[in-house]
């Protein structure tokens, strides 16, 4: 499928942006894979980092200096790409709240520059990532995807039957990554700390890995047909079991829960479970639009989900337990780095 396609990835040098280029050099022989993105200092990295990896395809990879929020520059950027993801996102939750105009240039201006160039380029496929936090959101962070999520669903609609494709792939914080509470507890057991801070100790969050969140992107681009929302099946851990897996007779102080954060996340609503379908590994929200056909639209393999379902990191049915947490830290190569004690 990628063999000769040119792929483009939004926000390229972050850590999904790293791991999806990487996936594609190793598997794929595409024509190239343009990373876009704001800061050339990473670039730089990148390409230095990448250069070392891939000596042999480095060749393939692009830099390109931009902003989503500048349409222009995307349509110089999206000139003959095949397929886009796009990654690129103001994502901290306080830096969203105290900047939020800021936050709807980058977020929701920058989604339909997106759309506007796929369509106007001959895009094959646009892939864009979503969060937990646009269900039922609660701070402007959440506010600017949900309404993100919307326009490249409707995206659909503008590009007509035969032009650009485009999806949406949600998941909560990949395990491990910045906006993960994995770097803040490693940052204090460093320091000595043997008292960890929970903001509430009935708090729940899904667990996803970098590569499952990279799976799923992949799932959309080869699956696709319009206006798809998927959400991996993904086990829940408490996040008192995952400071006791890192570490070894921690105390726990419950510090109170923080403005703008939910106790649980919630991927799939009561309202979507209308239209919302299982899978094997997967759930797909469809769409409730004129334009969207079941028959010319839907992925067979699915059943529709019972009404009133809501995937619900409190009320999910797999759980990971501290030991299991252990492990799979160890899997992360976290256990190297000593983020806990024997």
């Amino acid at each position: 499928m990628f063999k000769d396609k040119s792929i483009l990835i939004t926000g390229g040098t972050g850590s999904f942006g790293k791991k999806f280029a990487e996936r594609i050099l190793n598997n794929y022989d595409p024509k190239k894979v343009v990373i876009y993105s704001r800061d050339e200092f990473k670039q730089d990295l990148m390409k230095k980092e990448f250069s070392l990896k891939y000596p042999n395809k480095i060749d393939k990879l692009r830099f390109f200096i931009g902003d989503v929020r500048d349409k222009d520059r995307l349509y110089r950027a999206f000139n003959g790409i095949d397929y886009v993801i796009h990654a690129a996102a103001m994502k901290q939750v306080p830096a969203c709240e105290y900047n939020p105009f800021e936050a709807i240039k980058t977020n929701i201006n920058g989604a339909q520059n997106i759309v506007d160039a796929a369509i106007d380029c001959k895009v094959k496929k646009v892939v864009a990532l979503s969060t937990d936090k646009a269900v039922n959101p609660i701070n402007l962070y959440g506010g600017t995807k949900l309404v993100s999520d919307k326009l490249f669903i409707s995206g659909n609609a503008y590009s007509g039957e035969d032009g650009t494709i485009f999806s949406v792939v949600r998941y909560g914080n990949v395990a491990g990554s910045r906006g993960s509470v994995i770097p803040f507890f490693k940052g204090l057991i460093d320091a000595g700390n043997q008292e960890l801070p929970i903001t509430d100790f009935q708090m729940t969050r899904f667990w996803i890995t970098l590569d499952q969140g990279v799976d799923l992107v992949f799932k959309a681009l080869k699956e696709s047909k319009g206006g798809e929302t998927y959400i991996s099946k993904i086990p829940s851990f408490r996040i008192t079991d995952l400071a006791k897996a890192m570490l070894d007779g921690a105390k726990l102080k419950e510090i109170g829960i923080r403005e703008g954060e939910k106790l649980h996340e919630v991927m799939i609503t009561k309202d979507d479970s209308r239209t919302t379908y299982e899978y094997e590994k997967h759930y797909i929200v469809y769409p409730n639009f004129d334009w969207w056909h079941f028959e010319s639209h839907f992925t067979p393999g699915g059943d529709l989900i019972e009404r009133g379902f809501e995937y619900d990191s409190g009320k999910n049915s797999e759980w990971l337990n501290s030991d299991q947490l252990r492990t799979e830290l160890k899997i992360l190569g976290l256990y190297d780095y000593g983020i806990y004690n024997k």
